[in-house]
C-alpha cells in the first residue's frame, strides 16, 4: 500500500440524482416529493436561453421553500458553463439568496483544475460575505475531451470537489460518435463504447477520494437498457446514476443498493476472516471460495451502503 492514501472527501447517498430543468415549478415540487437520493436543478441545458432568468428565480424560491431536509433530499444545482454570462449570476444568485439550503453547486463540461478552482473561489467569497457556517460541495461534469484528458489532475487537485458525472450526451457529440441513444450501447460496436471512459473516470475518483456517478439514458421508455446501464456501472464501481424521469429513479435505486444475498454474503465474509484471525490464519474458505483481506474490504463496502439506508429509514 502506498504511503499516500486520499480518504473520501465526502460520503453521500447518491443511488439516484434526478435532473430537474428549473424552468418548471411543478416538476420542481414532484422531484421534492419522488424517492431520488439527489435532485438536481438544471439551470443548463435542459433551459432554453430566454427562460434562464426565470429558472434561477424558481429554484432560488425552491430551495428555499420546500423542506429538502424532512424529505431526505440532498440538493443541487447544476449552474451554466463558465464560457456563458448566466454562470456569474448562477453561483452569485443562488448562493446569496439560497446558498443555506444548497448542498451541491454542479459544474458542466469541466475541462481543467482551473474551472473548478473559478467556481471554488466564488464560493468561498460568498459564503464569507454571507456568513454561511457550512461549504457547498462542488460536482464536475466530464463531458468533453478535454475534461477526459484532465480527468486525474482535476481529481487530484486539491478542492472540495466531492464527485464526477460522467456527461455521456456531450461526450458523444465532442466526439462525433455515432449513437442510437443517450446512454444507449451502439450496435454496431463489439461491446459498450462508453466503459473506457466510464472506467477512467471511476478510477481518478477513487483513486482521490471521489464519488464515481454515471449520468443520462435517455430512452426512459426502456426500462431494461436502463438497468443494464446501472449494472454496467456497479460493476466497475460507479454509485449511482441519474434519472432525467421518475420512473428511473426506482430502478436506480434498485441497482445501486446491496440486495439481501449480498448482504448475508458480505456478514458471512467478516464472520469467517473473523474467526480465521482467531486461529492464526489471514484467509479463509467459504461456500468453496477463498477469501482474504481484500474480500473484508469490499464486504465492508457493501456493509456501509446498507447501514445508510438503514439509518435513513430509521
Amino acid at each position: 500500500m502506498s504511503h499516500t492514501v486520499h480518504g473520501p472527501r465526502a460520503a453521500r447517498l447518491q443511488r439516484s440524482t434526478l435532473a430537474v430543468p428549473a424552468s418548471n415549478p411543478t416538476m420542481i415540487e414532484k422531484a421534492a416529493d419522488s424517492a431520488a437520493d439527489v435532485v438536481f436543478l438544471d439551470l443548463e441545458d435542459a433551459v432554453a436561453p430566454n427562460d434562464k432568468e426565470q429558472a434561477r428565480k424558481n429554484a432560488i424560491q425552491a430551495l428555499n421553500d420546500i423542506d429538502w431536509k424532512a424529505k431526505n433530499k440532498i440538493t443541487s444545482v447544476r449552474i451554466n458553463g463558465l464560457d456563458t454570462h448566466y454562470m456569474y449570476r448562477d453561483v452569485v444568485d443562488v448562493m446569496e439568496q439560497a446558498g443555506r439550503f444548497l448542498d451541491i453547486v454542479l459544474i458542466p463540461k469541466v475541462g481543467l483544475p482551473a474551472d473548478v478552482y473559478m467556481v471554488e473561489a466564488m464560493l468561498n467569497q460568498i459564503e464569507m460575505a454571507m456568513g454561511y457556517e457550512r461549504k457547498v460541495g462542488i460536482e464536475a461534469l466530464i463531458e468533453t475531451p478535454l475534461g477526459m484528458a484532465n480527468v486525474e489532475a482535476i481529481a487530484a487537485a486539491p478542492s472540495r470537489l466531492e464527485a464526477m458525472h460522467f456527461g455521456v450526451a456531450d461526450y458523444a457529440a465532442f466526439h462525433k460518435a455515432r449513437t442510437v441513444n443517450i446512454g444507449g450501447l451502439n450496435p454496431n460496436y463489439p461491446g459498450d463504447q462508453w466503459h473506457a471512459a466510464l472506467s477512467r473516470m471511476t478510477t481518478a475518483c477513487r483513486a482521490y477520494g471521489l464519488r464515481p456517478i454515471d449520468g443520462p439514458f435517455g430512452d426512459f421508455s426502456d426500462p431494461d437498457g436502463f438497468r443494464d446501464a446501472c449494472k454496467r456501472g456497479a460493476a466497475l464501481g460507479i454509485e449511482g446514476k441519474w434519472a432525467i424521469h421518475p420512473s428511473q429513479i426506482a430502478l436506480a435505486n434498485d441497482e445501486f443498493s446491496p440486495t439481501p444475498a449480498e448482504v448475508d454474503r458480505a456478514e458471512k465474509i467478516i464472520a469467517a476472516l473473523r474467526e480465521a484471525a482467531a486461529q492464526g490464519r489471514g484467509a479463509a474458505s467459504l461456500d468453496g471460495k477463498m477469501i482474504d483481506a481484500a474480500s473484508e474490504k469490499m464486504a465492508r463496502n457493501v456493509l456501509a451502503v446498507q447501514e445508510t439506508l438503514r439509518a435513513r429509514a430509521a
